[in-house]
């Protein structure tokens, strides 16, 4: 399929119009769908044969000190993985730690279980007598 004669002018036009603020078909988000929408124009256009008007179109979000929607995302994105892996990290040192204490606990008891096993000799351990129940209770 060959593209449109004015394709490429509608697209700078939709360019334009999205970086002043005055889009009139899209959302006006700085991405290449919104492009591809404001200029009417399917997406892969932009993605396989206008990419030098696509990486224009990214050129003067960047030179305008801006970043485009999607980086904004992937840079949020980013940013919340990097604090779930450091509470993560921070989860693990804990844990380490938990199991160190209780390896040192289970390592008490197992000695204090050799020495309670150690003062039981055989011979030494009586049996109490039961109690006998009152005659009232008897049957």
């Amino acid at each position: 399929m060959t593209p449109a004669p004015d394709e490429r002018d509608r697209i700078r036009a939709a360019g334009h119009r999205i970086l002043t603020g005055c889009p009139e078909r899209s959302n006006g988000a700085l991405t290449i769908v919104a492009l591809a929408v404001e200029s009417d124009v399917p997406r892969n256009a932009l993605t396989q044969h206008h990419t030098d008007l696509k990486n224009q179109f990214y050129e003067q979000i960047r030179t305008r000190g801006d970043a485009p929607d999607s980086e904004k995302r992937l840079r949020k994105q980013i940013a919340k993985l990097k604090e779930l892996r450091a509470s993560d990290a921070a989860e693990v040192q804990q844990l380490k730690a938990d199991v160190e204490a209780l390896v040192g606990a289970l390592h008490l008891a197992q000695l204090e279980n050799q020495q309670l096993r150690g003062l039981s000799r055989p011979g030494t351990i009586r049996m109490l007598p039961t109690p006998v129940p009152p005659p009232q209770q008897r049957e």
